[in-house]
C-alpha cells in the first residue's frame, strides 16, 4: 500500500509543479509587442532626424574683392582690394522633412523610400579668417571698413559653389541613401529597404 501511495503523491507533486512551472510563465513571462509598420511610423522616424548631415567638405581658397573704377586718379583716392584666405565648412545632405506620406511605400516586405538629392546645408567659417584690405587715402579716412564681413560673404559665396559641384552632391546623396535604409531598417527590422533619388 505504502508504493502506491508514494506513487500517486509522487505523480501529484510533479502535476502541481508542472502546473505552477506553466502559470509562472504564462503570468511573468515578457511580453512582445509588436507593432505595424506603417507609412506615417517611418515618416516620423524619418522627420525627428531633420536634416541629415552625409557629407563635410573643408575649402581653403583665397579670395580677391577689388573695387575699382576704371580711373587711377578716383581708384587712388577711393579704391579698395581686398584679398581672405579662411578654412570653410560646407555641410551638405537630405533634408528630411520634405519627405512626405506618399513618398513611402510599404509593399510586403519591401519598403521603398523616396528622397530629394543632397544639396548644401550650411557652409560656416572654421578658424581664422585672414583678411588685407588695401584701401585709397580718402576711402580709408572717411569709412572704416576692415573688410572682414565682404570677405567672410565671399568666402562662404565660392565654398559653397564649390560644394555644389555634382560629384560633391552625388557623393553625398550616396552616404545619405545608405544612412536612411539603416535608419528605417531599426524602425521596421527583417524588411528590405530601398532609397530612391527623386
Amino acid at each position: 500500500m505504502k508504493p502506491i501511495k508514494y506513487l500517486i503523491i509522487g505523480i501529484l507533486f510533479f502535476a502541481f509543479l508542472g502546473a505552477g512551472i506553466y502559470i509562472g510563465f504564462r503570468l511573468f513571462s515578457p511580453q512582445v509587442i509588436k507593432t505595424q509598420v506603417t507609412a506615417q511610423v517611418i515618416l516620423t522616424a524619418l522627420r525627428d532626424r531633420g536634416f541629415l548631415v552625409t557629407q563635410t567638405y573643408i575649402f581653403d581658397e583665397p579670395v580677391t574683392i577689388e573695387k575699382k573704377s576704371g580711373s587711377a586718379l578716383k581708384d587712388f583716392f577711393f579704391g579698395q582690394t581686398i584679398t581672405a584666405r579662411g578654412a570653410m565648412e560646407a555641410n551638405l545632405g537630405i533634408d528630411l522633412s520634405k519627405v512626405s506620406a506618399d513618398d513611402i511605400r510599404i509593399e510586403g516586405e519591401k519598403i521603398v523610400i523616396t528622397v530629394p538629392k543632397a544639396q548644401v546645408f550650411n557652409v560656416r567659417l572654421i578658424g581664422p579668417l585672414d583678411v588685407k584690405n588695401t584701401q585709397g587715402i580718402l576711402k580709408r579716412l572717411l569709412e572704416s571698413d576692415n573688410g572682414f564681413n565682404e570677405a567672410q560673404a565671399e568666402l562662404s559665396k565660392v565654398a559653397e559653389e564649390s560644394a555644389k559641384r555634382p560629384e560633391f552632391i552625388d557623393r553625398a546623396t550616396e552616404s545619405a541613401r545608405a544612412e536612411i535604409a539603416r535608419l528605417v531598417g531599426y524602425v521596421s527590422q527583417g524588411k528590405q529597404v530601398e532609397v530612391i533619388v527623386k
